[in-house]
């Protein structure tokens, strides 16, 4: 008798994070929004961090073997961003960006970096703060490693602010059309099967 066996299935969540949400499902301090407030998955934990005051992809999952794929360090899954910066940085800055910025942590890797129009992105709640006297510009950058606040430490690095920072990308995982508040449910092979 031959038995079929079927390969299990994991559980993987993108979810559109908004800002000011704790990525995480419990608050010991009150008044602050997590994980909880939007997802009511049992079982599911972050694979990676995005930022309190940050916006966009973060990915759930309930198996501890994608969780490490998607953030070991040693594998380098790139991650896209969208980075309202103060000011309008020039060929100079995006080079830098390129080759890699110096922060009190060492060099960053290379990024993949260049300018974008005004993405077709929801008013952030609450507004960023603007000055009339200082113009802003958006980038796409693209980094392959996960420091502390990475992309905001670079971009001050090279004199310009970040303003507002949307994660649009996680390896081969994209945000998408997903709202802020809202997450999709989509099953992946088990890692141990597709090796």
């Amino acid at each position: 008798m031959c038995t079929v066996m079927k390969a299990r299935k994991n559980k993987l969540i993108l979810f559109n994070k908004p800002f000011q949400v704790l990525c995480q499902f419990s608050e010991e301090r009150p008044g602050r929004s997590t994980l909880a407030d939007f997802i009511d998955v049992p079982g599911v934990y972050p694979a990676g961090r995005l930022d309190y005051d940050s916006e966009g992809l973060l990915l759930l999952t309930d198996s501890g073997a994608l969780q490490h794929l998607i953030t070991d360090p040693r594998r380098k899954t790139e991650k896209t961003y969208l980075v309202q910066v103060e000011g309008l940085p020039g060929r100079e800055v995006l080079d830098r960006l390129r080759r890699g910025v110096r922060l009190q942590d060492g060099v960053t890797l290379p990024a993949k970096a260049r300018l974008v129009e005004s993405p077709d992105v929801r008013p952030r709640v609450p507004p960023i703060r603007l000055r009339k006297s200082v113009p802003t510009a958006w980038l796409e950058l693209t980094i392959a490693e996960g420091r502390n606040r990475q992309v905001r430490r670079m971009t001050a690095a090279v004199g310009h602010p970040t303003l507002r920072l949307i994660r649009v990308r996680v390896g081969r995982w994209e945000l998408g059309d997903l709202k802020p508040g809202e997450w999709k449910e989509i099953e992946v092979p088990s890692p141990e099967k597709s090796k």
